[in-house]
This record gives C-alpha cells, sequence and structure tokens, in this order.
C-alpha cells in the first residue's frame, strides 16, 4: 500500500512539473491582419480611414516574452502598405520588420503577406503601425509583451493594466496632406486633435460623448501602456492630482522613479503606475504639445480621456455628468521639464555597456532648404523664399529606392540600388547649432548606407542642428536597443562631454528625443545582420529624408546570420 502510495506521490508531481514545462512553453500566436478603407466619425466628419480590421486604433497584441508572432497582412486599400513592428529586435528576422524599400517591397492592394517573427528578452509596451507614406496616421496599435510564463513584473502585480495610446488626427486625407506637401514643397497642414484611443475627447466638437473613460478602485494600483503614436509631434501627458511611478520604456524596464508629467516623443512608450489615492471623482487624462520648434506651426489642442473612480459621486441631475478636474499642462515649449523628465531614466541595475568602440560615429541632423530646381513651377517651390523643404543626416537627404528593397539588393547583390559610402562624420564641420552659413542648408540626396561589421562596437553622437530651425528629434533605430550615455544642449564636445557618460546603468531604448539644439549619445553592439534603418520619428521628417541605414554584416555561422527570405516576401 505504501509502495503504491509513494508511486502515486511520484506520479502526480511529475504530472505537475510537466504541466508547469508546458505552461512555460513558447506560444505561437496567430493574428489576420485586413488593412481596409472604414468610415470612422470624428469632429463631426466622416472619413474614409484606412484601418486595420476595421479598428481605429487597430487591435491590441498581447503576448510573453519568447512568443512567437505569425501575422497575416491581406491590403485591401487602395494604397500600398507594410507593417513595422517597432521595437522588436528582430533578431536574424529583418525581412519581418516591415519599413518600406528598406526590408521589404511594399504589399500591394489585394496582395497579403505574412510577417514571422519571435520576441527575444524584451518585456513591456510596444507598439506596431504602418510604414508607408502616412499610413500610420490611422494603422497602429500595442503591442504588449508580458513576463515569460512563470516570471512575474520586477514591481508589485498591478490590479489592472490599460493601454492608451497618444494619436493625430486630420480632418482630411492623411495621404494627401502629405502628397499636397511633397507637391508644393512647403510643410505639410497641422494635424486637427490630438487623440486617445482613438478618440479626441471632450474639448473637441462633436467628441464628448465618446471620450475615453479609464476606471480605478480607490487603493488599487493601475499600469498605464503610454504610447506616442502620433505621426509629428512630440507629447506632454498629464493626469490631474496624480504622479507617475516610471517602471518601463520601449520595452525595458527601468529604475522607478515619480513624476506628474511624461513627454514621449513618436515612437516611444513609457509604462506608469497610478495609484488610487485620491478623493473619488473623476480627473481629465490629458496630452498635449511639446512644440520646441520656435517657429513651426503646430497643433495647439489638447486631447482628453477621464480617470473615473468606481465609486465617484453620481450627478445631482440625471444625464448630467460632473466635469473632471483639469490637470495644469506645462507651457508648450518647456524644454526644461523634458530636461528633467529625460535625465531621470536609468536602467535598474549595472548593465554591460560596451567601452572599447570599433565604431565611432558623428551623425549631423537637421532640416535643410532646396533651392527651387530650374524646370519647376513656383507653385512648386512654397518653402520659405521659394524653396522646398529638405532634412538630412550628415548633409545626405536619404531617398528610398523604388525598384528593390534594400535588403534584397543587398542578399541578392543587385548593383546600382545603393551605395556604403554614407559619412562617419559630417562632411563639413561647423557651428552647427549657432547661425549656420546658408551654403550650408542644401543637403545632397543620395541612397547611401553605412557598413558594420558584426559584433562591432558602435557609439554615434547624434548632434542637432539650427538649420532652418532647431527642435527636438525623435530618433529610432531599426533591429536594436541602445544605451543613451549622454545628453546635453549646444554642440557636443568629445574633450568636456565624454565626462557626462554614464556608462554604469544608462536606459535602454530604441528611439532616442534628442534635445533642440542639442545632442545625445547613443552605444549599442551590432549583433544582429540586416539592414535597418536609422530615422527621424516625425513623419515629415523621414519624408524630407532625415533617415539612413546601417548594413550590418553577417557574422560567423548560421546563428549569427540572416536568414533566408519568406517566400512569399512582395515584389516590386
Amino acid at each position: 500500500m505504501e509502495f503504491l502510495k509513494s508511486t502515486f506521490v511520484i506520479g502526480f508531481l511529475l504530472f505537475l512539473s510537466s504541466a508547469a514545462l508546458s505552461l512555460a512553453e513558447p506560444k505561437i500566436h496567430h493574428h489576420d491582419f485586413v488593412v481596409q478603407a472604414t468610415p470612422v466619425k470624428r469632429l463631426c466628419k466622416t472619413h474614409n480611414s484606412i484601418t486595420v480590421n476595421g479598428m481605429f486604433p487597430g487591435p491590441t497584441l498581447e503576448i510573453n516574452n519568447g512568443d512567437t508572432l505569425v501575422v497575416k497582412v491581406t491590403n485591401k486599400a487602395r494604397y500600398n502598405v507594410t507593417i513595422h513592428w517597432h521595437g522588436v529586435r528582430q533578431m536574424r528576422t529583418a525581412w519581418a520588420d516591415g519599413p518600406e524599400f528598406v526590408t521589404q517591397c511594399p504589399i500591394r492592394p489585394g496582395a497579403s503577406y505574412t510577417y514571422r517573427f519571435t520576441i527575444q528578452g524584451q518585456e513591456g509596451t510596444l507598439w506596431w503601425h504602418a510604414h508607408s507614406s502616412w499610413l500610420r496616421a490611422t494603422v497602429y496599435g500595442a503591442l504588449i509583451i508580458h513576463p515569460r510564463e512563470g516570471s512575474s513584473y520586477p514591481f508589485p502585480k498591478p490590479n489592472r493594466e490599460t493601454p492608451i495610446l497618444l494619436g493625430e488626427w486630420w480632418d482630411a486625407n492623411p495621404i494627401d496632406v502629405v502628397r499636397q506637401a511633397t507637391r508644393t514643397g512647403a510643410a505639410p497642414n497641422v494635424s486637427d486633435a490630438y487623440t486617445i484611443n482613438g478618440q479626441p475627447g471632450d474639448l473637441y466638437k462633436c467628441s464628448s460623448k465618446d471620450t475615453v473613460i479609464v476606471p480605478i478602485d480607490a487603493g488599487e494600483t493601475h499600469l498605464l501602456r503610454v504610447i506616442n503614436s502620433g505621426l509629428n509631434q512630440p507629447l506632454f501627458f498629464t493626469i490631474a492630482n496624480h504622479q507617475f511611478t516610471v517602471v518601463g520604456a520601449d520595452a525595458s524596464y527601468t529604475k522607478p522613479f515619480t513624476t506628474s508629467v511624461l513627454m514621449l516623443g513618436p515612437g516611444q512608450t513609457t509604462d506608469v503606475l497610478i495609484k488610487g489615492d485620491q478623493s473619488p471623482a473623476r480627473y481629465y487624462v490629458a496630452a498635449r504639445a511639446y512644440a520646441s520648434a520656435p517657429s513651426a506651426p503646430f497643433d495647439n489642442t489638447t486631447t482628453t480621456a477621464i480617470l473615473e473612480y468606481k465609486s465617484a459621486p453620481c450627478p445631482a441631475k440625471k444625464g448630467q455628468a460632473i466635469r473632471p478636474i483639469m490637470p495644469s499642462l506645462p507651457a508648450y515649449n518647456d524644454t526644461n521639464t523634458v530636461t528633467a523628465f529625460t535625465t531621470k531614466f536609468r536602467s535598474p541595475q549595472k548593465v554591460e555597456v560596451p567601452t572599447e568602440i570599433d565604431e565611432n560615429l558623428y551623425f549631423t541632423v537637421g532640416l535643410g532648404l532646396n533651392n527651387c530646381p530650374k524646370n519647376f513651377k513656383s507653385n512648386q517651390c512654397q518653402g520659405p523664399n521659394g524653396t522646398r523643404f529638405a532634412a538630412s543626416m550628415n548633409n545626405v537627404s536619404f531617398v528610398l529606392p523604388s525598384n528593390f528593397s534594400l535588403l534584397q539588393a543587398h542578399h541578392q547583390g543587385i548593383p546600382g540600388v545603393f551605395t556604403t559610402d554614407f559619412p562617419a562624420n559630417p562632411p563639413l564641420k561647423f557651428d552647427y547649432t549657432g547661425n549656420v552659413s546658408r551654403s550650408l542648408w542644401q543637403p545632397a540626396p543620395g541612397t547611401k548606407v553605412y557598413n558594420l561589421k558584426y559584433g562591432s562596437r558602435v557609439q554615434i553622437v547624434v548632434q542637432g542642428t539650427s538649420i532652418f530651425t532647431a527642435e527636438n528629434h525623435p530618433i529610432h533605430l531599426h533591429g536594436y536597443d541602445f544605451y543613451i550615455i549622454a545628453e546635453g544642449f549646444g554642440n557636443f564636445n568629445p574633450r568636456t562631454d565624454t565626462s557626462k557618460f554614464n556608462l554604469v546603468d544608462p536606459p535602454l531604448r530604441n528611439t532616442v528625443s534628442v534635445p533642440v539644439a542639442g545632442w545625445a549619445v547613443i552605444r549599442f553592439v551590432a549583433d544582429n545582420p540586416g539592414v535597418w534603418l536609422m530615422h527621424c520619428h516625425l513623419d515629415v521628417h523621414i519624408t524630407w529624408g532625415l533617415a539612413m541605414a546601417f548594413l550590418v554584416e553577417n557574422g560567423v555561422g548560421e546563428l549569427q546570420s540572416l536568414q533566408a527570405p519568406p517566400l512569399d516576401l512582395p515584389q516590386c
């Protein structure tokens, strides 16, 4: 009898351990994305907006660290489309990264393509969006990566979680907006509203009844996953009377710190905890522009949602809501608040920052103005003083190829698509953030990449310029996370500014907000083969050419080499 008992116990324990193991097995998640025109009514008007699965914003994808995503994208819209999985490392799967004409040709109307990739070692909040023209104005959604099965957050588990997607809305077709700007050479029209989870909120016309409600209970902890999915505007974000504890950014955990306001450049994500520790009532959640360029027009409206305590008192009269408490937001040009916020980010513990550097790069980023070409009419040169707006990195205004993607051209050895002579330093040294000579305002167009050997340790000084106007540039690197080891104002000085380098616990990000008329220094190890776009995440700037690409060579053996292209990769 005792023998039977012990056999049963051992068998039961084996069953439990195998069940636990199967629970921890990574999963494969299959999704279908149908890109299509959908009637969307905002600001009193209905537009045929491009959406995924008829949803605006698109579906939220939730997975665990270690899981694989298989997303079949079918294009039923009238525009070309691609989907970029913003911040996903895409280890050896560059074919799934998504930027149009960089890692793939676009998915043509009527065609489809399946993105397949595994999330490795990332936890927190990322997002996905169209990476073709200005489709990401409406084609975007959250990508939430939970800890592996059996693991937990490095902070107490919150009672609830809510993704907060900040967006921009045009009372027009965004594709028409960018096409008109491309035609005229002028700056595109600014947006007509900002949105929270697709809704402008009750400070805009015809928007009150659809204002997003974020529920909270007294005493509970709520994790907000805040994403700036706007096209062209860094945004301040706050909640009346509530403090945020920042615990993550760009799918990396951070050393927790408290703040009453966040600033997110387009592309950035920030995970924050809020506590239900205020008197039960209704509080506005609000976002509005951080407008760092002194002379550039911007959308100066404010989007709102409502943080509503479940035990909030009911209004005295039926049908009348109690007005929420409004927060105070920083001034539009409050760079001091931005600096105080961004410089608080740290990794939770000591990290392995590359200290020996193989590639020491210095990239200037900023605007430019092209003189009106001789064969253009005056209505095609409506930039300042009869020019056309441009933008560049190291004076090269990036031109996307149109017959092949850069990755296809590299993989198949197709000549003439790109050159490998992107400059490691500015072609000309000048006072980058001072009064720049007009002779330096006109960048040279080119499709140039910079070659990196597998495993090389890279440092990039990203230096803002004051050509036409200085502003805060959110610079995003595809395929990599990087350490932000320092930032500052003015021109980076290698003799004195290296003393500011944090090589102990710098934050790990995929998008760095380069300070207005300033610089940031980032470091990473080039351990992911492929072609990787680095660009300003203000879409108007990438439209004008503020981008470049790294070509990271294969290393040794299969595990250090790019996978073969999938059979359904779109052809140009």
